[in-house]
């Protein structure tokens, strides 16, 4: 079984994940941005934020070690910047100074594109957890399965809670998402530290 599927890999990929795009707490903001939509927009519109955010993270998972290597970027590098990005999402999620954003005023531009789809579900923080989570992998076939199913497995847990925003947000509340809320935001922060120590610890060896 280890050698289709790592159980270990596939577990850190969708908690890190779920944590970062946070399904819970985008169910305010899509039932926000989509409020002048009927249900046929809105379930639309939630098949098209999934797909515009499983297409830029996928990207970024394969490309990304081109790109670094491009830039000349190194893993620990990549781990400290990505470990002080989450702090900041996590701060703001804690606080409840995380800024909900608004749809442009041209009624023309799609928001299950923008913001929806980027940067909101496929953020700095999601992207870049991703692509550590390649760069750590030993390349091998569980460990890509472990990963493909882990973002896959998110993502369908993002459409669902977009798919019945209005169900959940009628069960949990406004009290219920922002308990939801602040557990991810704690959950996160002691993600970014973990990233942060371990760049720490790989530029202390490496010198």
């Amino acid at each position: 079984m280890s050698d289709v599927l790592d159980p270990r890999l596939l577990g850190s990929v969708f908690i890190t994940l779920f944590v970062i795009m946070d399904p819970p707490g985008t169910v305010p903001i899509f039932l926000g941005l989509t409020s002048a939509m009927t249900r046929k927009q809105r379930n639309r519109a939630a098949r098209q934020a999934i797909l515009v955010a499983f297409g830029v993270i996928v990207s970024f998972a394969i490309f990304g070690q081109q790109l670094l290597n491009y830039l000349h970027i190194s893993l620990a590098a990549l781990q400290g910047s990505g470990g002080l990005l989450l702090l900041l999402i996590a701060m703001e999620l804690l606080t409840g100074k995380a800024e909900e954003p608004q749809p442009s005023g041209n009624a023309k531009v799609n928001v299950a594109l923008v913001p929806l789809g980027t940067p909101l579900l496929a953020g700095p923080g999601a992207i870049v957890a991703t692509m550590v989570f390649v760069q750590q992998s030993d390349g091998t076939f569980a460990d890509w399965t472990a990963i493909t199913l882990g973002v896959i497995a998110v993502h369908i847990c993002l459409y669902l809670s977009m798919r019945f925003a209005n169900v959940i947000h009628r069960i949990l509340k406004e009290s219920g998402t922002l308990l939801v809320t602040r557990i991810a935001g704690l959950l996160l922060a002691a993600i970014a530290v973990q990233l942060i120590a371990d760049a720490v610890t790989a530029f202390v060896e490496a010198a």
